[in-house]
Order: structure tokens, then C-alpha cells, then sequence
């Protein structure tokens, strides 16, 4: 490849890398696995750069290829996914007069976040990324409608989980 197009993808790829650890978050539970995962995606995104046309934005592209390379290689190794506990992670800073209702709430929520397929957590990290519709259909290739009526399963679903 020229070098013209070599220099484009680094450049891209250090302005959106946050995309691709994100994912890695969702899908990993360790660092050594986020590092893994996080090569392998930028491995997939750089052959498919030349590929690229531009239809649709970078980073919608690149959401695409990294939740798709994740679930693919947790598919194909016939794994479960681990995914990091909620309760491993340390709270810094704790106000005196600190309500923890919403910390409970969040830790409720990852929780039965963790309990949903790897479409609906890839569902589920966009909406919360306040992607709209059109640009998780996108990324997701399936149609508006079809990303709505799954969100709307999935919202129901969690509500399931979070009210038995």
C-alpha cells in the first residue's frame, strides 16, 4: 500500500482509537485480552481500509469492523465472553455525605448488561453512545426498523432482569 494511504488510516485510526478500546472493554475482562483484541480489530481495519468508500462516517465504520471482529473471534473460539465485574472497579473519590443510590443503580445495570447476548450488548453500547437509529442500523447492518424493535426487546429484557 502508498504511503499516502498508509499515513491516512494512522491518522484516523489515532483519532478514533477511543472507539476501539471501548469495544474491547465490552468484550474483554483483563488487560491482556483488551491488548489482544484491540490488535486484532486494528489488524481487520487496516485490511479493510482500502476498502473504505466513505459512505458512511469513519467512526461508524470503524464501530462496525470492531464489534464485528469482537464477536466474531469470541464466536469462533467458542468461549463464553468474559466481561469485567462491575464490583472490580475501585471508586476513587467518595463524598462524606455521598448517596449511593445511583452507584447501585449502575452496578444493577452492568449486571444485567453482562447477562445479554453479544448483539444486544453491541445494541446496547451504542444507544448508550447516543448513536440514533439510522447510524446503529448501520453500523450493525440491519435495517431502522429492525434495530428498534431489537432495542425495544432488549429494553424490555432488562427490565426483566432488573425488576424479577
Amino acid at each position: 500500500m502508498n504511503k499516502e494511504l498508509e499515513h491516512s488510516f494512522v491518522e484516523q485510526l489515532e483519532k478514533h482509537q477511543n472507539i476501539v478500546h471501548k469495544v474491547c472493554r465490552l468484550y474483554t475482562n483483563n488487560q491482556d485480552a483488551h491488548n489482544d483484541l484491540f490488535q486484532e480489530i486494528t489488524i481487520q481495519l487496516w485490511k479493510a481500509f482500502p476498502k473504505f468508500r466513505g459512505d458512511a462516517k469513519f467512526s461508524t465504520w470503524m464501530y462496525r469492523i470492531g464489534l464485528n471482529t469482537a464477536i466474531t473471534l469470541y464466536r469462533k473460539s467458542k468461549r463464553t465472553i468474559n466481561t469485567q465485574q462491575f464490583e472490580s472497579v475501585q471508586f476513587k473519590i467518595k463524598a462524606v455525605e455521598y448517596d449511593d443510590t445511583e452507584e447501585q443503580q449502575l452496578k444493577a445495570l452492568y449486571k444485567a448488561v453482562h447477562q445479554l447476548n453479544d448483539i444486544e450488548k453491541a445494541l446496547v453500547f451504542l444507544y448508550l453512545e447516543d448513536k440514533n437509529y439510522s447510524e446503529i442500523s448501520e453500523t450493525l447492518g440491519i435495517t431502522q426498523v429492525n434495530a428498534r424493535v431489537k432495542m425495544n426487546r432488549v429494553k424490555t429484557k432488562l427490565r426483566t432482569i432488573l425488576n424479577p
